[in-house]
């Protein structure tokens, strides 16, 4: 796919075929109305579709919500003529437009282009109209080969995958349902992915994070264990250390110890005393915050945990910020007023307990257990705040 730009920055889609003599007469892109394909099989085509389809997903929607009337309004419920009708006109629209896609030169790229987009562009009509088309359209999502280079050459690749994940977080089931249909389809896409190491490092990187910045961290773990653990390919080495921080550092793993360096900052310790290392800490819980003054998240997220600490102090919480700043003047001035452990050895990214925690971005958390049994890997402060609240505040009232 591609598109001709003009000098007002309007563009037009087009298919660039081999062997099509695409010729295009109009007034301008900016009125695509205007515009008549004179020659070009597959630009045609797609021309018909794009303006054909929109109008019978209009119609079908309409009809979607009468069907919907007539069969749970109690005015109209016992009408069958009405609902038979409307279930005839439903069956014609859709019928029509898979002829329309049957029809199509199976060798052509507009016969794999036009149903996939179909596919992607009707996700949110679905998943609020047409419910019961669900299952069918995220198994077509599961049939697709990811593999496909035409996939990479439509400008729909992230698209589709948003579009797939996005429509099963979105179908109506409970939470731990999700998570296991998030998994079913991991497993098709890697299936279809292992054949190519190259996507297979583009689309795991992409999927990771997007589950990631959705909070579907139970689906993040198990694609990032499934690549790992189940996958023969080479995986990227920058991508290979975010997916084995969910290997190393999962839920139930025991989290390495660390020394404090000197230096550190923690308040209400005097003349030295206090914890020399991870492990003399003796609360019942632990939240580890990696985060640096050069981090704007970072900021938000600290004073955040600041203004709670207190808080949490009162149910065995306790706090340790590390930074991972270089300079001791900026860790200073960023760290001394907090209220919670403060440590920092100026090493970055190569500080031996940034390395041996697995962590590639900043702020990161963990809640840990008396044991240093990893109980959470908290996405937010907020997150952390309602575990505080659900399984402390209120489980001891």
């Amino acid at each position: 796919m591609g598109y001709l730009s003009a000098k007002d920055d309007q563009a037009f889609i087009v298919i660039l075929a081999p062997r099509e003599d695409l010729r295009l007469e109009g007034e301008s892109l900016a009125f695509p109305e205007s515009v008549i394909i004179i020659s070009g099989r597959q630009n045609q085509v797609f021309e018909r579709y794009a303006t054909e389809h929109p109008r019978r997903e209009q119609a079908l929607s309409a009809w979607v919500y009468l069907d919907r009337i007539y069969r749970q309004d109690s005015l109209f419920a016992p009408y069958q003529e009405p609902k038979s009708a409307i279930e005839r006109e439903m069956r014609r629209i859709k019928e029509e437009d898979e002829a329309f896609l049957a029809g199509l030169d199976a060798d052509s790229y507009v016969s794999w282009f036009l149903p996939v987009r179909k596919l992607v562009s009707s996700v949110p009509t679905i998943a609020q109209y047409r419910t019961r088309e669900i299952p069918q359209a995220i198994a077509a999502f599961r049939e697709m080969d990811y593999a496909d280079p035409r996939l990479y050459k439509s400008g729909l690749l992230r698209e589709t995958i948003e579009a797939h994940f996005w429509l099963i977080e979105n179908s109506g089931r409970s939470l731990d349902s999700v998570f296991v249909e998030m998994n079913v389809s991991i497993d098709h896409m890697i299936e279809s992915l292992v054949k190519d190491e190259n996507k297979l490092n583009e689309i795991t990187a992409y999927l990771f994070n997007l589950l990631e910045q959705r909070s579907l961290f139970t689906s993040a773990e198990y694609l990032a264990l499934k690549v790992l653990n189940e996958v023969s390919c080479t995986i990227d080495s920058d991508l290979a250390s975010q997916l084995e921080s969910y290997r190393a550092m999962k839920i139930g793993n025991t989290a390495p110890g660390f020394d404090f360096p000197q230096g550190w900052f923690a308040p209400g310790y005097q003349n030295g005393e206090g914890p020399k290392k991870l492990s003399d800490i003796k609360t019942k819980y632990t939240v580890v915050v990696f985060a640096a003054s050069w981090c704007p998240a970072c900021h938000e997220a600290l004073s955040d945990i600041a203004f709670l600490y207190e808080g949490w102090k009162k149910y065995d919480v306790e706090v340790v910020f590390v930074s991972l700043d270089e300079d001791p003047e900026a860790f200073r001035n960023f760290a001394e007023g907090f209220p919670f452990i403060s440590i920092c050895d100026y090493q970055k990214w190569d500080s031996p307990i940034v390395k041996d925690w697995h962590v590639f971005a900043t702020p990161t958390m963990y809640l840990l257990g008396a044991n240093r049994e990893i109980l959470l890997r908290p996405h937010s402060v907020r997150q952390m705040d309602a575990w505080v609240d659900w399984f402390l505040v209120k489980g001891n009232l």
